[in-house]
């Protein structure tokens, strides 16, 4: 009988539910650690309105390369960094760029005909296609070893409340846009909600066991003993609790209360969520996330770094205006601040149930829907990967040339250990995998 089979059986016999294996195969002391495939995870990070191309990417190729002042928080992880310049998406149709930009994103194909106008002639609507990180999710879903209680989680930072062209990124399929939850307080009752109500169920059964004892002394010897057999029930309740919360592995997070959804909130959301991120990663919730910042033409103010103005009206602004190309610089950097920080957590978090720290297992790919802002490009889309998830050579400034987007989509895919041979438009996957990754 394999080892996986007599793990189940065993746990099964227990009268455990199946919705608990993802917790106790990663239990040391059951002596499951170690027996299950390396648990490899994906993280897609989106932010918006394009870069300031001299402030962005290294000017030197290969392992010798100096990172400029918007990708520097990474110092730390340089030699798990890996920069992709040259990568362009290649996906026209319907829609203007910044409505392609983030809709073809991750699915690699054309959006739908549609309604909803932006700053093109035609207008558009959804996707007409899943997108990668929700390919790779069903195909870990489908085999018992990697099936994950979630499959994927879908974060957000101050992402718009209405749906459109310009908010999703993340597709289940054609037409079926998937919502990020941008609001740390419902990510958290979706992570732990029956947490919490274990823990309001054990508040309530200690006053119980306090109010049994308290009765037990005015009866009779015979109501006596019956109390004593509720006292009895309600101590094994209070120990199945116990042993429930010990398969989670990790402790509940807390989160600070009363954070509301505000512009200015922003960095405070942020750590909220990617900390809620670790966590899930650390009980093996999911093993695919995507962390979307704003939405495509994001206007976020960022006046926590001195920036006034919109994050979209600036990016607007000629490659002459020296303040702008600053500011943009700063806000940037502050985005890589933040995949510095999911980095830094991700390291200082030990592998459950295996060696290392989840960032050996975790790769982390920054995005965005433009090259640049002003041009509206395509062309040299920023990605940008720290960690070593992928199994992908790290450490290095890699140049290509005007290469389809759609080819490290599939780079992606097999990194995970789910080769395709096309995703997306297949016109873009003709000549297979990104070459030069690993």
């Amino acid at each position: 009988m394999s080892h996986r089979n007599t793990r189940r059986d065993f746990i099964r016999d227990l009268g455990i539910g199946s919705a608990a294996f993802p917790f106790l195969l990663n239990l040391p002391s059951l002596g499951f650690a170690n027996q299950e495939a390396r648990k490899k995870r994906l993280v897609i990070m989106f932010s918006p309105n394009g870069v300031i191309p001299s402030n962005f990417w290294p000017d030197e190729e290969g392992e010798n390369f100096t990172l400029k002042e918007s990708l520097s928080p990474l110092e730390p992880f340089k030699d798990r960094t890996l920069t992709l310049h040259g990568i362009s998406d290649k996906v026209r149709g319907d829609g203007d760029n910044h409505m392609r930009g983030i809709g073809c994103l991750l699915t690699g194909v054309e959006l739908f005909p549609g309604n909803i106008q932006g700053g093109s002639h035609t207008p558009a609507g959804w996707a007409s296609g899943r997108s990668i990180d929700q390919e790779i999710k069903n195909k870990l879903q489908a085999d018992a070893a990697s099936k994950t209680r979630f499959g994927s989680l879908e974060f957000g930072v101050m992402v718009p409340d209405h749906a459109d062209t310009w908010t999703r990124m993340v597709y289940a399929g054609p037409n079926k846009p998937i919502a990020p939850i941008d609001d740390p307080y419902q990510m958290f009752a979706k992570l732990y909600g029956r947490m919490k109500d274990k823990e309001t169920l054990k508040s309530v059964l200690d006053d119980l066991q306090d109010d049994l004892k308290r009765i037990s002394t005015r009866v009779s010897s015979e109501d006596r003993a019956i109390l004593d057999e509720h006292a009895t029930f309600v101590r094994e309740m209070e120990q199945e609790l116990k042993g429930a919360d010990a398969t989670l592995g990790h402790a509940v997070p807390e989160l600070e209360p009363g954070v509301k959804e505000q512009n200015d909130n922003m960095p405070k959301i942020s750590k909220m969520q990617i900390d809620l991120m670790v966590n899930s990663f650390a009980a093996d919730f999911a093993r695919v996330a995507t962390l979307q910042y704003t939405n495509s033409v994001g206007g976020a103010k960022m006046r926590w770094l001195g920036v006034d103005e919109g994050h979209h009206e600036l990016s607007h602004n000629p490659d002459s205006d020296e303040k702008s190309k600053d500011k943009l610089t700063k806000i940037n950097k502050w985005y890589c601040e933040q995949m510095a920080y999911l980095a830094r957590r991700l390291a200082e978090t030990p592998e459950p149930g295996g060696s290392g720290s989840l960032l050996d297992n975790t790769t982390i790919i920054w995005t965005n829907e433009l090259g640049k802002g002003n041009s509206h490009t395509m062309d040299n889309i920023p990605f940008v990967l720290v960690g070593n998830g992928l199994d992908f050579k790290m450490g290095r400034s890699l140049k290509y040339k005007n290469i389809s987007h759609n080819r490290l989509l599939l780079a992606m895919a097999a990194g995970m250990g789910h080769p395709i041979e096309r995703f997306g438009n297949p016109d873009f996957c003709v000549d297979g995998v990104l070459s030069g990754l690993v």
